[in-house]
């Protein structure tokens, strides 16, 4: 079989901005943390760079793309999964429902079963293209725990819990089964 290798690069910092998911940049901390994830990311020699549309995970993996001359192509569905209204729950609350209950959705949400099977049809499609290659995917935290929940059932809530913004994992692909995945970024 041949192997492919995925980088799962979740956003950096990203301030909160009301009904502008699509649009929010990175914070300073967040810019020099996307600087410093381009640095990791360099030695690895990234073939194709695919992205979230929103700007927060572009912005992080668009440092790593211009120094290794690549575009960054945008996959709508590698979007951050809409949680919907989780009234009276808490925000932690709320992503441990979500994550741990597949088939429900939040009022005005998506289910996880929903969108880790739009996220994975992207997946499965990008690892058939670039079959034998190096593919770094601007992600969300949510998104990407669904992504590799989809590999592995044992990234959940407890992993989500546990990431950090930004956040790099590597996952070798041994045709489409996952064979080691290992954190790359360290804080």
């Amino acid at each position: 079989m041949t192997q492919t290798i995925l980088y799962f690069v979740r956003h950096a910092e990203s301030f909160y901005a009301e009904g502008r998911e699509r649009e929010r940049g990175l914070s300073e901390q967040g810019t020099r943390d996307a600087q410093a994830a381009a640095e990791l990311l360099r030695p690895e020699r990234i073939d194709a760079f695919v992205s979230s549309p929103y700007e927060r995970a572009v912005a992080t993996i668009r440092p790593a793309a211009e120094e290794q001359g690549r575009e960054i192509r945008l996959e709508e569905d590698l979007r951050e999964r809409k949680i919907g209204d989780f009234a009276p729950y808490s925000f932690a609350d709320a992503k441990r429902r979500a994550l741990e209950e597949p088939a429900f959705s939040f009022p005005g949400g998506e289910s996880g079963e929903a969108a880790q099977a739009r996220a994975m049809a992207v997946v499965r499609r990008i690892v058939k293209e670039y079959a034998g290659r190096k593919i770094a995917l601007g992600t969300h935290g949510d998104i990407m725990t669904l992504m590799l929940n989809g590999f592995d059932s044992r990234f959940g809530y407890e992993f989500w819990t546990s990431t950090t913004m930004p956040d790099i994992y590597r996952m070798t692909l041994d045709g489409e089964k996952a064979v080691e995945v290992r954190r790359l970024w360290t804080t």
